[in-house]
């Protein structure tokens, strides 16, 4: 079974930066589609950044210009530079990725989610 583990999350203050890193384990093919989403209290999960295996990218409105998605297809990795970090940005981040694996063309797994923390 694939698996996916957060790591970067913590305290900064209002305008630094932090990198989020996730790294998938298990038998992998190819991951298709890799990001980052995030989640506040009573809030649906949204996306902050996305990018296909072919390098198509998409972003948050809120956070263009501000955060960069990068990925390491040969390590099954995907980091989330933070930068300008803003009070509003500090919920919980979660991995995702869609996966190739030897029994599925496509499946979806998930991070269990690391924390952000920006004080004012």
């Amino acid at each position: 079974q694939v698996q996916l583990v957060e790591s970067g999350g913590g305290l900064v203050q209002a305008g630094g930066s932090l990198r989020l890193s996730c790294a998938a384990s298990g038998v992998i093919y190819n991951i298709n589609y890799m990001g980052w989403y995030r989640q506040a209290p009573g809030r649906q999960r949204e996306l902050v950044a996305t990018q296909t295996t072919g390098g198509s990218t998409d972003y948050e409105d809120s956070v263009k210009g501000r955060f960069t998605i990068s990925r390491d297809n040969a390590k099954n990795t995907a980091d989330l530079q933070m930068n300008s970090l803003k009070p509003e940005d500090a919920v919980v981040y979660y991995c995702y990725e869609n996966v190739r694996t030897i029994g599925s063309m496509g499946t979806d797994y998930w991070g269990q989610g690391t924390q952000v923390t920006v004080s004012s």
